[in-house]
């Protein structure tokens, strides 16, 4: 019996290379990530912006999604981490083209006292159920309460129930509950500091449509 030809690989044991090196690996291999742009509050109403990469949905019954956020060292925190640990309360922007290098700018370092919307010239307005505010700019906005929390030798990660969701004026179909595409234009992670546009799309149809959530998604 012959066997089938295989194409070389590189193996790589993950207990024998350092966590940064598996991050890096990753990093840049699990990709295009979904952006989060999340805004905190601390307990002197300073509002915090920064975006996560390490971030996705998680489900539905209930409204679930994750952002994990590293640690500093000596285990200093991040004022996104400080903020939702401290209160409870955060929210989730999806950060589109136009708004692109101001959310890149959200991750440059800034004291807690002061506010990165401020410096990098976004607007903020009030939330309906939470206290951090959502930013205005934004295509979309999750407003976010604590549901769970997990914590790794490296990072928090938090679990938050979507409350509330703020969209752009024509991106839903409120008959359908149907996003339209077509005027939807965010920007992903891609591996270093690379992003990517997702204007190249393409369609797949099932050969028998099936008529469930998921394959809709």
């Amino acid at each position: 019996m012959s066997s089938t030809p295989t194409s070389p690989t590189t193996e790589i044991d993950f207990s024998a290379i350092t966590a940064y090196q598996r991050y890096k690996l990753m990093a840049s291999l699990i990709v295009p990530r979904p952006i989060a742009l999340v805004t905190t509050q601390n307990d002197q109403g300073v509002i915090n912006a920064a975006p996560f990469s390490m971030f996705n949905m998680l489900g539905e019954d209930p409204p679930i999604l994750m952002i994990s956020i590293n640690k500093l060292q000596d285990e200093l925190l991040k004022d996104t981490s400080a903020n939702i640990l401290a209160n409870g309360e955060f929210v989730v922007h999806i950060a589109d083209e136009p708004m692109a290098e101001q959310m890149h700018r959200c991750g440059d370092k800034l004291p807690a006292s002061e506010s990165e919307l401020d410096a990098v010239g976004l607007t903020s307005a009030p939330s309906r159920t939470v206290r951090p505010p959502r930013i205005v700019e934004a295509p979309v906005a999750f407003e976010c309460k604590l549901s769970e929390k997990l914590e790794t030798a490296s990072r928090h990660i938090f679990i938050g129930e979507v409350k509330w969701l703020h969209a752009r004026e024509g991106l839903i179909d409120l008959e359908r509950y149907r996003v339209h595409l077509q005027h939807y234009f965010p920007v992903a992670r891609f591996g270093a500091s690379f992003y990517v546009r997702t204007r190249d799309r393409f369609s797949m149809e099932a050969a028998t449509a099936i008529n469930t959530i998921d394959s809709l998604d």
